[in-house]
């Protein structure tokens, strides 16, 4: 017997104390209900693999990571108390979101607890932009990054053309509207005309509203400014409608759960933007991140989202942080995070220290047919890169961020 107990301590001594010690927690807040509930699906899973990478090889400064995770519903009061639960659990960072509000009203909480917060599908300029501080890093782009890359490939493939925008209400909307109207040279709305659809309580005669003022147009473009189910509403009424015969649609932000849902018929030959798909590792020679797609493919039965990639990429890159800090302290990992260049699950990246804006390449994606999709083993290989940008190129300078700014030019 004696010699078991000894046996069982070796064991125990051998594998470490990181076993035995307190957990290091991080808080995922997401939404598991409401409008965007599919992207956060997608956050969740992300977010539990990379923990599980993180600790399978021996954890933080010797200690385990746990994963909280709150509903947040994408609202931003939601967001705010989810902050303060986490706080009050000893969570070291926050990050999550899929609306522009809940990543601000989020962010700020976060300040005030001295907490990092990271934002994931956040793409308003004003995350970064007017409402950025140091506590608040963003991996996601911005409205100005996706309107550049759309804006050069129809300036190339379809220039001189009219357009009609659609778009949400809220903070994001207005931005990536007024972002993509610059970019394509359609800000004169006598001649590119407009519907703005409530940021909440949207119902199905909202929608027809807007398509039909869309079908009455002479528009050759119709862009959806559109998120979640809003987007996927609009998408099968549009195709009822016949639109996407007589116009080019486009979608700012793609994600595979949006054609999933809405179906390849549906979606055939949108354009669109993505940050990162599960073509992009293969593309930019990245093995990390083609391990990342093959582990989940390997859980899942399916491609992973730039969602997912999005949570894996922050909590790796937050770890990574505290590797090289060897501290938990959010001023210490504020610097460590500042200006950092990296590589992970695409080619070079970089936390950009004026304004904590993830600095990466963006795509502009199609939508393929759905008999291409069909051809494909797992049927979901939805899009086709069409035209890249790298971030350097598609992220505002220093100049254009000091602008919007105003007096305020550097981060508190």
């Amino acid at each position: 017997m004696g010699r078991v107990i000894v046996f069982c301590c070796l064991l125990l001594n051998c594998l470490g104390n990181s076993l035995l010690a307190e957990p290091i927690k991080i808080g995922l807040s997401y939404p598991r209900t409401g409008n965007y509930k599919a992207e956060g699906l997608e956050l969740h899973r992300g977010a539990l693999m990379a923990v599980a990478a993180i600790n399978g090889s021996g954890g933080l400064l010797g200690r385990p990571v746990q994963l909280l995770t709150r509903n947040s519903a994408s609202r931003a009061q939601n967001a705010q108390t989810n902050v303060e639960r986490f706080a009050r659990q000893g969570a070291q960072m926050v990050f999550g979101g899929a609306t522009s509000e809940e990543a601000i009203a989020a962010g700020q909480r976060a300040r005030q607890l001295g907490l990092l917060y990271f934002a994931t599908l956040s793409y308003a300029n004003e995350v970064t932009g007017r409402e950025g501080h140091r506590y608040l890093f963003r991996e996601s782009s911005s409205a100005l990054m996706s309107a550049r890359v759309l804006g050069e490939y129809l300036g190339w493939h379809m220039p001189r053309q009219r357009y009609h925008y659609i778009i949400v209400d809220d903070t994001w909307g207005r931005s990536i509207e007024s972002e993509l109207r610059a970019s394509t040279g359609s800000q004169d709305r006598a001649r590119h005309g407009r519907s703005a659809l409530p940021s909440s309580a949207a119902v199905r005669q909202h929608y027809l509203d807007a398509l039909n003022k869309a079908a009455a147009s002479d528009a050759d473009i119709l862009v959806l400014a559109l998120l979640g189910e809003d987007l996927l509403r609009s998408m099968r009424l549009a195709h009822n409608l016949g639109l996407h015969t007589r116009m080019q649609i486009i979608v700012p932000h793609l994600s595979k759960s949006i054609v999933q849902q809405a179906g390849p018929k549906v979606m055939q030959g949108v354009i669109g933007t993505e940050s990162w798909t599960w073509q992009v590792p293969t593309r930019e020679n990245s093995p990390a991140g083609q391990a990342f797609v093959d582990d989940y493919i390997r859980q899942h039965q399916e491609y992973p989202d730039s969602a997912a990639a999005s949570a894996y990429a922050i909590v790796q890159q937050w770890a990574d942080a505290v590797r090289r800090s060897a501290s938990l302290d959010s001023e210490k990992l504020i610097g460590a995070l500042e200006d950092h260049r990296y590589s992970l699950l695409k080619g070079p990246q970089q936390w950009r220290a004026f304004d904590h804006q993830n600095v990466q390449s963006i795509y502009a994606v199609r939508v393929r047919s759905r008999r291409q999709i069909m051809q494909d083993p797992l049927k979901q290989d939805y899009f086709e890169i069409i035209h890249q940008m790298s971030g350097a190129v598609a992220a505002p300078s220093h100049d254009d961020w000091q602008q919007e700014r105003g007096e305020d030019l550097v981060l508190q």
